[in-house]
C-alpha cells in the first residue's frame, strides 16, 4: 500500500465517522424538534413505529486457520469517548505521525493500515499503526515501533460497513469456542481494501474488505 493509499485511508475513516455522527447527531434533532412541535400524539407515535433499516443485508465473513506473518509495525496510542471521534483521530495517526515517520526515515510501507481495540464499546482505546520495511532511526514524537513475530491465527475476512465489524468479532469467537481455539494476544484489524476508488469516490462498503486477526496458541 502506498502512501497516497494510506492518506486516502485517512480521509475515508475520517469521513465514514463524521457521517455516522451527522446521521445520529440529525436524528436527535428529529426527536427534540417532535417533541416540540404541535403534531398529535397518534403522529409521533406512527413515527416511532417506522423502522429503521440502514442496511439490508448482512456482512460476508469468511472464517480461516493461517499464519500471521512477521511484521515490524509503527503505531500511536489514542482512545475516543464516542464512536463517531473514532474515524477523525485514526485519520490524523494514518495520515500525520505515522506518515511522518515513514517520510523521515526514508521506509516503505510492507502492508496495508492496522488497528488494535482495546473494547468494542465506549470509551474507546485503540493503536493505529501501518507495517514498515524496517525500523527507523529517526524518531517522531508519539510514534512506537512493534514487532510482531510469525504465529497461528484465526483471520475473519470480512465485507461489509465498518459499523457491522461487531458481528466479525462475535463470528470468529464463535468459531474459536467451537474449534476449541485459545486466544494468544490481542485480536487486530487490517484494512485490506483501499475504501477510496481511483476516482477518489467512496467503494461500496460490501466490497471492502477488512480482515481480523486473532492470535492463537
Amino acid at each position: 500500500m502506498t502512501i497516497k493509499s494510506i492518506l486516502f485511508n485517512a480521509v475515508f475513516f475520517a469521513w465514514v465517522f463524521l457521517t455516522v455522527s451527522c446521521n445520529d447527531k440529525d436524528s436527535s434533532d428529529a426527536d427534540k424538534s417532535a417533541k416540540d412541535s404541535t403534531k398529535t400524539k397518534a403522529k409521533q407515535e406512527e413515527k416511532k413505529k417506522e423502522p429503521e433499516i440502514k442496511y439490508q443485508r448482512p456482512p460476508i465473513v469468511n472464517i480461516v486457520d493461517s499464519l500471521a506473518p512477521k511484521r515490524t509495525v509503527i503505531f500511536c496510542k489514542d482512545s475516543a469517548a464516542s464512536f463517531e471521534r473514532i474515524g477523525p483521530k485514526l485519520g490524523n495517526i494514518y495520515g500525520g505521525k505515522l506518515v511522518e515517520y515513514i517520510n523521515k526515515n526514508k521506509l516503505k510501507t510492507a502492508g496495508a493500515p492496522m488497528a488494535w481495540y482495546r473494547k468494542l464499546k465506549a470509551p474507546y482505546f485503540f493503536e493505529a499503526g501501518i507495517p514498515i520495511n524496517k525500523k527507523g532511526n529517526k524518531t517522531v514524537a508519539g510514534v512506537q515501533v512493534r514487532e510482531m513475530a510469525a504465529g497461528k491465527a484465526i483471520i475473519a475476512h470480512f465485507y461489509g460497513p465498518f459499523e457491522l465489524l461487531p458481528q466479525g468479532y462475535d463470528a470468529i469467537k464463535e468459531y474459536m469456542k467451537d474449534n476449541k481455539k485459545v486466544a494468544a494476544g490481542a485480536p487486530y484489524e487490517i484494512y485490506m481494501t483501499d475504501p477510496i476508488d481511483k476516482n477518489g469516490k467512496p467503494v461500496d462498503p460490501y466490497k471492502i474488505q477488512t480482515d481480523i486477526i486473532f492470535p492463537i496458541r
